[in-house]
């Protein structure tokens, strides 16, 4: 096993050893608790060690927010990383994967058929991956399991990935706001546990729950991220919500 080194300095207190991969994350917790910028700080050090990525933010409506989030939080120019790093868009309607344009594909993420096609097809845009190898990331992944037809397929392939996928990395945020015990599923099954909360009037805490192979700090610490980028990811959540959830409802 190889480990990761983490380059953001609050992260690093925490995780002094940095983190074993390959090998799965979850990071847990109420809607609106800044979980994608917990996890863009393990992007950040995935790329500086040289590694590829296949992002999946459900979240974020468009890759240009991902983008935006990762440089204004942490300093990443993801054009110059655009040979490695392939975004993958939700799109409930689609039969096939497809690319839409450069690096970005297009699938519906219901069908756990999909899952495969999908990280395939990304690894063939990526091409030769050296460093880490690849990490897939995932945010609000919870939102598949508004679909009654999907619910426990879906919920399946999550945990399947998460447990038995040793040749790559998964970091997954998702939400415990709805479906708690569903997504209790999916934490037994990461090999990494972190749990996010939120204070008034906007300040973030972080715990590591659970950790393979490394030493970690298990106490809460509050993150520094500043106000305006805490309260703009939870408007971009909330308004997720609320065009994502009536649709894949209906699914």
């Amino acid at each position: 096993m190889k480990r990761l080194a983490l380059h953001v300095p609050w992260l690093k207190d925490m995780l002094p050893d940095g983190i074993q991969i390959p090998g799965s994350t979850l990071i847990s917790g109420p809607g609106g608790t800044g979980k994608p910028l917990v996890e863009f700080a393990f992007v950040k050090s995935w790329l500086d060690a040289g590694g590829s990525l296949i992002g999946i933010p459900l979240q974020y409506p468009t890759g240009e927010l991902v983008r935006k989030s990762l440089h204004n939080l942490y300093g990443v120019d993801i054009h110059r990383f655009r040979d490695r790093f392939v975004m993958v868009q939700f799109d409930p309607g689609q039969k096939n994967c497809r690319q839409a344009e450069d690096h970005t594909l297009m699938a519906n993420l219901l069908d756990p058929e999909a899952w495969d096609e999908t990280i395939r097809a990304a690894e063939q845009l990526l091409g030769h991956t050296s460093g880490p190898g690849i990490m897939v990331f995932g945010s609000a992944l919870n939102l598949l399991l508004f679909s009654p037809t999907y619910r426990e397929a879906i919920l399946k392939k999550m945990r399947d990935l998460l447990r038995d996928d040793k040749e790559r990395s998964y970091f997954i945020a998702v939400s415990t706001t709805v479906y708690e015990d569903k997504i209790r599923f999916l934490e037994e099954a990461a090999d990494n546990l972190m749990f996010t909360r939120m204070e008034k009037p906007m300040r973030l805490f972080l715990q590591i729950k659970r950790m393979k192979g490394v030493r970690f700090l298990p106490e809460e610490r509050e993150v520094p991220i500043s106000e305006k980028m805490l309260r703009e990811i939870k408007q971009i959540a909330e308004s997720t919500r609320t065009t994502r959830i009536p649709e894949i409802r209906k699914i």
